[in-house]
């Protein structure tokens, strides 16, 4: 069990109470040793891209509460890129567009409207990326006007010249990041549309860190947001 010399909000002294918990000297909170460890148990996992239902099923924990988890810890992620992105922005970039569509969606021509759109920044090997507008609003007006098919075809076009881009810029790092996201988004079974930003924010999130910077960072934002 991890044992604290420190309160994990305001970082002063704390001492032991009779029940087992902590008090912090200063800001007075009381922490339980027994959910800090079961928080930094689920931040570790979560940086080694242990599934929530994986989690679950290995600890006894129920999975509900995992995946609540997780959500926030997505939602961390996408605050740690966004304090990132205020420090590298004024630094000089490239930047392409890329799209993404569930691999079971793929050989639906009409599925094009699916796609989720985004650009992808890189700051001097830190990547950072911004979620487009879903296609889906202009779906029906295309239907309406009888276009689709052409719409189709133009995005079919793009679809060819972003295969041509990666094969030419194979060494590229905002390449290597679309490969990493394409990786590590096939575990999960489908993506609602107003979820995608916080997955996509989470594998920004991770490629830019190592595991143990990933781990110290969310630990700190954790408790600074839950204060």
């Amino acid at each position: 069990m991890l044992w604290i010399n420190e309160c994990l909000y305001c970082h002063n002294f704390v001492y032991t109470l009779s029940d087992g918990r902590v008090k912090c000297s200063k800001c007075l909170k009381k922490l339980s040793l027994k959910k800090i460890n079961k928080i930094m148990l689920i931040i570790n996992s979560y940086a080694d891209d242990e599934s929530a239902l994986s989690l679950s099923k290995r600890t006894q924990l129920s999975y509900a509460s995992v995946q609540k988890y997780y959500v926030t810890l997505r939602v961390l992620s996408a605050q740690i890129c966004e304090k990132e992105y205020e420090q590298v922005r004024m630094m000089q970039c490239e930047y392409e567009e890329y799209y993404y569509l569930d691999n079971s969606k793929k050989l639906k021509r009409e599925a094009v409207f699916d796609a989720h759109n985004f650009l992808t920044f890189d700051y001097s090997k830190h990547i950072y990326t911004i979620s487009m507008p879903s296609l889906q609003q202009y779906k029906k007006q295309f239907l309406e006007d009888s276009v689709e098919d052409g719409y189709i075809d133009e995005f079919n076009k793009f679809k060819r010249n972003s295969k041509i881009i990666k094969v030419n810029k194979q060494f590229n790092n905002i390449v290597t990041f679309w490969a990493y996201f394409e990786e590590s988004i096939l575990k999960y079974k489908g993506i609602k549309s107003d979820s995608f930003i916080y997955f996509l924010k989470e594998c920004e999130f991770k490629y830019n860190h190592t595991k143990d910077e990933a781990i110290e960072l969310l630990i700190k934002q954790y408790f600074k947001e839950n204060r």
